[in-house]
């Protein structure tokens, strides 16, 4: 007799066969769809309420769509975001946890949104940053995509200033001190490979303001090659599903000079919170790693009282990376316009599903802590805009997450919603027939503590994942040691920290309010809903196949 896991894997396989058996239906009748990723991008737009920042065109493209409000990432960093997002289905199903492990060959069997597309006939096509590359093969994602893989060619880049070196930087200085680093490791014996690596951390600003076209850059270059793309494939009797990834506002902080002329960086606001939150969960936080790499922070550190955890910037310097932030954000704002533009002038924008969304949020200072890498609200929180036809523009603050749009591009394109997806389609909400679709969202990070402190609360492994809850008031936060995930039965002995937000009183999550009296019965509410999700996850994270 087979084991139930046996006879679940053995539907599934058959199941997903079926689901990628090409139907037959009249191209012309179906959206096509423009899928716009954009890396490291908040919700701090024009429409979602910032006065400050110049976003007119994500702007443009709210008001012909639904924008969510209340939209939140799975977790907050690129590739298992990005590995979630594009498959429907929840980290601890992808096993992607970091920027290491091979979609394919930890999930042999998934299936990706753009290959169930392809399935059902359309052409899927992608250029710049979809997937994080360093979890997808070198074709970032074969399996994904009807032909090859969109490489920028280098004549869509600004002729006079050429591409820029370690695919950042237009500097004139930087060019040459990176030429000069790249001469030395190779004088040195390495390779080419290598010498470019070396280099990229000997010169690594993390800002660039030059006086250059858009295209000088790599988001500008591959906005114009979509937008020829895009041409091309108007002219096909094929509907198509198109993928195109903006790099910005990604450190570095880079873009042309007009965009940082945009702000004056008196007028910038800093994170008035910059402190742990009271009664805090030191696994909660990070030290910033990511922008310690940059070669003009060190020298920073050695003026500046350091906190215990974080990364503790001088307010100038606080200032330059969030007009940094604030450019790089205008800037591939002006590259979303191109391809709004592009649709209209082929007079496709009717019949087009458009979609645009960060793959996670970013701390600017907030608890100390710059980048994402982390639970707290400024990392999760995401932008998630969607136009489809038909469908009058509107927003919302009902829950949404990023398994959701698997589920939902099926629901707006009339094709067959995989019953395997881990989120649901928010279809109803922008029609306006439902208030919502789920009652929370759910977000994960993991850590890994030291071998003194593992030791000490006597843990077989030093890995702790934080699971979160994230409702329209609170966010609950659990820490499981052991190397714990959903796929496992819970264990209440490896809990080693619960966090508690009540947005309505505290905002920017100042006191961590699990063991306040006054929110006993909140607390055991949530964690009793918390629990009751992780053990549904037991059987759903089983692979697809």
């Amino acid at each position: 007799m087979k084991s139930c896991i046996q006879i679940t894997s053995s539907f599934a396989f058959i199941f997903t066969l079926l689901l990628l058996t090409p139907v037959s239906a009249e191209p012309a009748q179906k959206s096509n769809v423009l899928f716009i990723a954009i890396d490291d991008l908040k919700p701090i737009l024009g429409c979602y309420g910032n006065r400050l920042i110049k976003t007119p065109n994500i702007d443009r493209l709210a008001k012909m769509g639904t924008v969510f409000k209340s939209n939140y990432c799975q977790q907050a960093i690129c590739g298992p975001t990005r590995a979630s997002l594009m498959t429907g289905k929840r980290p601890d199903s992808t096993k992607v946890w970091d920027l290491k492990a091979k979609l394919r060959q930890v999930s042999p069997n998934i299936v990706s949104l753009p290959q169930y597309f392809a399935a059902q006939g359309y052409s899927t096509q992608g250029i710049g940053k979809v997937y994080d590359s360093r979890n997808v093969d070198a074709d970032e994602d074969k399996l994904s995509w009807s032909v090859p893989y969109h490489k920028t060619k280098s004549k869509y880049y600004d002729a006079e200033n050429g591409e820029p070196v370690f695919k950042r930087y237009q500097n004139k200085n930087t060019k040459l001190l990176a030429d000069q680093f790249f001469a030395e490791a190779v004088k040195n014996g390495m390779n080419k490979k290598d010498a470019t690596e070396f280099a990229s951390t000997k010169i690594k600003p993390s800002v660039e303001s030059e006086d250059l076209p858009d295209n000088a850059y790599n988001d500008g270059a591959n906005a114009l090659q979509a937008a020829d793309i895009l041409k091309e494939l108007s002219k096909k009797n094929q509907p198509f599903f198109f993928a195109v990834g903006f790099a910005k506002p990604h450190l570095p902080f880079v873009a042309p000079k007009k965009y940082w002329d945009f702000y004056q960086r008196t007028e910038i606001p800093i994170a008035s919170f910059q402190e742990q939150s009271t009664n805090s969960v030191a696994t909660a936080y990070h030290d910033a790693g990511e922008l310690r790499a940059y070669t003009d922070i060190p020298p920073l550190l050695a003026f500046t009282d350091q906190k215990a955890s974080g990364l503790t910037l001088p307010i100038e310097k606080q200032k330059e990376l969030i007009h940094g932030y604030y450019s790089a954000i205008s800037y591939t704002d002006a590259q979303v316009g191109i391809l709004l533009d592009t649709l209209d002038v082929l007079g496709l924008t009717k019949n087009t599903i458009v979609i645009l969304w960060g793959d996670h949020g970013w701390h600017l200072g907030d608890h100390n802590l710059w980048c994402k890498h982390t639970n707290f609200e400024e990392a999760t929180r995401t932008p998630l805009i969607i136009s489809a036809p038909g469908i009058a523009a509107s927003s919302t603050e009902a829950m949404s997450e990023f398994v959701d749009i698997f589920p939902t591009l099926c629901d707006l394109s009339g094709l067959k919603i995989p019953g395997d997806l881990d989120g649901k389609s928010l279809v109803p909400i922008m029609k306006q027939t439902a208030a919502s679709v789920k009652n929370y969202s759910i977000s994960q990070y993991p850590r890994t503590g030291t071998k003194s402190e593992t030791a000490r609360q006597g843990y077989s492994s030093g890995k702790v994942m934080g699971y979160s809850l994230r409702n329209h008031r609170y966010r609950y936060t659990i820490w499981l040691a052991n190397d714990f995930r959903s796929s496992q039965p819970f264990n209440a002995e490896w809990v080693v920290g619960t966090e508690l937000y009540d947005y309505e009183k505290d905002p920017k999550e100042t006191i961590n309010v699990a063991n306040e009296k006054d929110y006993k019965s909140i607390t055991e509410d949530l964690n009793a809903q918390l629990i009751g999700f992780l053990k549904t996850q037991v059987n759903s994270a089983l692979p697809s196949l």
